[in-house]
């Protein structure tokens, strides 16, 4: 049986680092994900579900690192012991390996509900400033590109239809019905 260890990181987005997680834990693989831990798709995760066999280890920081959603958290832990390997949460000291101990899966049922409650409060917050920045008349998105509506506009001008048109600027037919759509609100 071979005993391989890997160390599973995250972060929720490409700016931020993982440097604070699992520092100095030596391990054979890391496997690494940035992205949101709100669901379970997240290649690095897949690729060291397919990967880990019997008798490996798998290290992660801590709970809200693997999962923010106590019931894809349960099934991860399950899926992990089912193949015969081990994992550990370094921040709680929590290590499940299969063996029914009812301590440990207290502290994960209540660990998990708070990283999912943590999540749903970011995510509340997160909502509450997009509507106050709306009030504010902030606008979202990125900023319309009115040299190439303009340039958009002369070609429809000439008679060429919109796909063509799409095609000749290199832009996708929706950027033409924009285009079109505020030549209208601005006449």
């Amino acid at each position: 049986m071979r005993k391989l260890t890997f160390n599973y990181l995250r972060v929720s987005t490409k700016i931020q680092n993982t440097e604070r997680q699992l520092d100095n834990v030596p391990c054979d693989r890391q496997f690494i994900d940035k992205v949101s831990g709100k669901n379970r798709e997240r290649p690095a995760l897949e690729a060291l579900l397919s990967f880990a066999d019997s008798g490996d280890h798998i290290n992660v920081h801590s709970i809200d690192r693997l999962a923010r959603n106590l019931k894809d958290l349960r099934q991860l832990i399950d899926e992990i012991t089912n193949k015969g390997c081990t994992i550990q949460f370094h921040k709680e000291n929590l290590i499940f390996s299969g063996e029914p101990s009812p301590f440990q899966d207290l502290m994960l049922n209540m660990l998990g509900a708070v990283a999912e409650f943590e999540r749903a409060i970011i995510n509340e917050r997160r909502l509450e400033g997009i509507a106050k920045a709306k009030d504010k008349g902030v606008r979202f998105g990125r900023k319309a590109d009115l040299e190439r509506y303009n340039q958009i506009n002369e070609l429809l001008a000439t008679g060429l239809s919109l796909r063509a048109v799409a095609k000749e600027v290199g832009c996708g037919l929706s950027t033409v019905q924009r285009a079109k759509a505020r030549e209208k609100c601005d006449i």
